[in-house]
């Protein structure tokens, strides 16, 4: 029995909506990120993109658990001496929490050119709004990833 491949022509991708309302961060981002990677299908392989389309409405409603959101700190680097520069998730997720959403699913792919193509095919919006209607992406519950009570 050979070991299959797939080919492009075999890749589906499909389009999926992830109401993020409630949903906490870290486990959010694990199920997209394994449903960007492709993970979730049979025809997986890990040096090709596989995954399917995600898109996350209400980023805005993202919860951290515990006290992450005054003790956690997102950094970021101008390039120069100097450069870095420290937030608090707290004032992170009041100003950008589409950021906040995107950087915690891309440090979850791989670090390299396939990443960041499939790093493209996630669109994170901070609203309950979104202009991709006509590609019918179908709702994609994680109960998983909704904060326990």
């Amino acid at each position: 029995m050979r070991t299959f491949s797939p080919t492009p022509d075999d890749i589906q991708r499909a389009w999926h909506v992830v109401d993020a309302e409630g949903m906490v961060l870290g486990r959010l981002s694990t199920e997209v990120a394994r449903i960007l990677r492709g993970k979730h299908k049979p025809i997986f392989v890990p040096h090709m993109d596989t995954g399917d389309h995600v898109i996350i409405v209400n980023a805005a409603k993202v919860v951290l658990t515990s006290d992450k959101a005054e003790k956690k700190i997102a950094y970021r680097h101008s390039g120069y001496p100097g450069g870095l520069r420290e937030t608090s998730y707290t004032d992170f997720m009041a100003k950008r929490p589409e950021e906040a959403v995107r950087k915690a699913i891309k440090g979850m792919l791989p670090k390299n050119r396939l990443g960041r193509s499939m790093l493209g095919k996630l669109k994170v919006y901070a609203g309950p709004t979104h202009p991709h209607h006509a590609q019918n992406p179908a709702p994609l519950d994680l109960a998983s990833a909704r904060r326990p009570d």
